[in-house]
């Protein structure tokens, strides 16, 4: 790894997973709108059943994914934090970075746990997955409702997350963005 940058391989999962989490959120937002009910009779039935799917295995792939992204990120480090950052923003940045982590796992467990104690399919691609709980229908909602709460800090902490990063690029220009690009 280039001292001030993170890896490649640890660069192209950064944006793979935010390519996977941001229509999963938009798919879960509409879930909770709408419900099963309102999105057969906006889209149709199998429109419905292709955002479900997709849901559930953009979780199953954001999990998997999120799992590779630990293993390097504890094998290859990360660059160190700027000289120009105040203490303050060093505890901010890592604090959203370690709870964005726990989230990307916390959601899809949760949401893998929720759909098997529903007595739902767990789908990745078209294959069906072991669920990992027995049909619960109970647990299965309070599983939903916490795996809903936990996609709500997704989404805040990813708003602080963009927030932060727009501030370095834009007003700081200090090249933190460089550390997570694809590109230069």
């Amino acid at each position: 790894m280039q001292q001030d940058r993170y890896s490649l391989p640890q660069r192209w999962l950064h944006w793979i997973i935010a390519a996977l989490v941001l229509p999963a959120l938009a798919a879960g937002a509409l879930f909770f709108a709408l419900g099963f009910g309102g999105l057969k009779d906006t889209f149709g039935m199998e429109t419905t059943n292709a955002l479900y799917k997709y849901h559930k295995t953009a979780g199953v792939l954001v999990l998997a994914l999120m799992l590779l992204r630990l293993v390097l990120r504890i094998r290859l480090g990360a660059p160190p934090k700027l000289e120009s950052l105040t203490p303050q923003e060093r505890i901010l940045s890592t604090g959203v970075q370690h709870l964005l982590y726990l989230a990307l796992f916390a959601v899809p467990t949760l949401g893998w746990a929720a759909t098997a104690a529903g007595g739902y399919p767990v789908e990745f691609f078209s294959w069906k997955l072991p669920g990992l709980i027995a049909k619960n229908p109970p647990l299965a909602e309070v599983l939903f409702a916490l795996h809903g709460l936990a996609a709500l800090a997704v989404l805040g902490l990813l708003a602080l997350h963009i927030a932060g990063a727009l501030r370095h690029w834009l007003i700081k220009k200090d090249g933190v963005m460089r550390r997570m690009s694809l590109f230069g």
